[in-house]
């Protein structure tokens, strides 16, 4: 009878204990990852693109994968102080955006966590990878080579403005990563005189202008810059002020009446980083993800600020263009 009772318990105890497996195991279950969004620019939350690229992975936000973001207004060095909170935080992988700062930052605070970058300059150059096919590290990710584009907007303003003798490059000095060696180099292999002129605060933006007109300056080239992008208005009331037909680096400033913009299909770039932070959630490492470059280009040209300017595009460059803003 003892022994009967014993046999009850024990099979008694087994059930009582698979009912309680589940539960043990929903406890053990791994939290959701979350993606450190890093940003050398002003508040940011992941742009539409990015998440459809995430979506094509599988991800959809607070459903299985979470955001944290951290911005550094523009003031590159607050960055590395950001970059090594997400690191604190233990992230499941850094999408380090706005400029290549954040990523170097990034870079800088771990060599473990994966990071995917999305920037306009050189990778190699500035020391995020070793390689575009094998990045051979933890940062991969996706480039719109904003500094090599400046060469091209560089011939379309020539080809816009053919009477400017003296073209400026507007950079900021206080960018890390700001060198005006290739324009430079661009301007001297087609005989072209070029000024470096530079602005690190909004007066000095201000005080770049006066200075390009005083020294008569036909035609301006924007270097791509979190500043300048937080002052597009500013900066097309200055160039119409001072009648300077100037070339921007992203649309922002074409709509808000700039003359003229080149640029990566921002979408493009913006789904591509998505695939890739998916990819890596998914367990790829970043190593064995070459870096991308957008296959789209965008183009825009005001046709409302060039007849203001006195300016007559040409059917070539018309040809070229995305979009016209009349």
């Amino acid at each position: 009878m003892s022994i009967c009772l014993r046999r009850r318990e024990f099979i008694a105890a087994l059930g009582g204990a698979a009912g309680a497996w589940p539960l043990v195991a929903r406890g053990q279950q791994q939290p959701m990852p979350v993606i450190g969004v890093l940003n050398s620019g002003g508040p940011f939350s992941a742009a539409p693109a990015f998440r459809r690229g995430l979506n094509e992975l599988g991800f959809v936000e607070g459903r299985n994968v979470a955001f944290e973001y951290l911005w550094a207004d523009g003031q590159y060095d607050r960055l590395p102080a950001l970059a090594a909170e997400l690191v604190r935080r233990k992230v499941a992988v850094i999408y380090a955006t706005g400029t290549a700062n954040s990523a170097m930052a990034a870079k800088a605070a771990t060599a473990i966590i994966p990071i995917v970058f999305s920037n306009g300059s050189d990778p190699i150059k500035v020391g995020l990878v070793t390689s575009m096919n094998r990045p051979d590290g933890n940062a991969t990710g996706v480039i719109n080579f904003i500094s090599t584009l400046v060469a091209k907007r560089l011939d379309m303003l020539r080809e816009l403005v053919p009477q400017a003798n003296l073209i400026g490059f507007l950079t900021n000095p206080s960018n890390p990563i700001s060198d005006p060696a290739d324009i430079q180099a661009a301007a001297r292999g087609v005989g072209q005189q070029m000024i470096v002129l530079t602005a690190s605060t909004v007066d000095e933006i201000d005080k770049a202008f006066a200075a390009a007109a005083q020294q008569g300056v036909g035609a301006l080239l924007v270097d791509g810059d979190v500043l300048f992008n937080n002052r597009h208005d500013q900066f097309a009331a200055l160039a119409a002020h001072y009648k300077i037909p100037t070339s921007y680096p992203n649309r922002v400033f074409s709509d808000a009446g700039g003359l003229m913009s080149y640029q990566g299909d921002p979408l493009d770039t913006q789904r591509l980083s998505g695939i890739y932070v998916g990819r890596i959630l998914k367990g790829d490492k970043p190593a064995d993800l070459p870096v991308l470059q957008p296959t789209k280009f965008l183009l825009v040209i005001n046709l409302k600020t060039a007849k203001a300017l006195g300016l007559i595009v040409p059917l070539t460059l018309l040809a070229q263009a995305n979009e016209v803003i009349e």
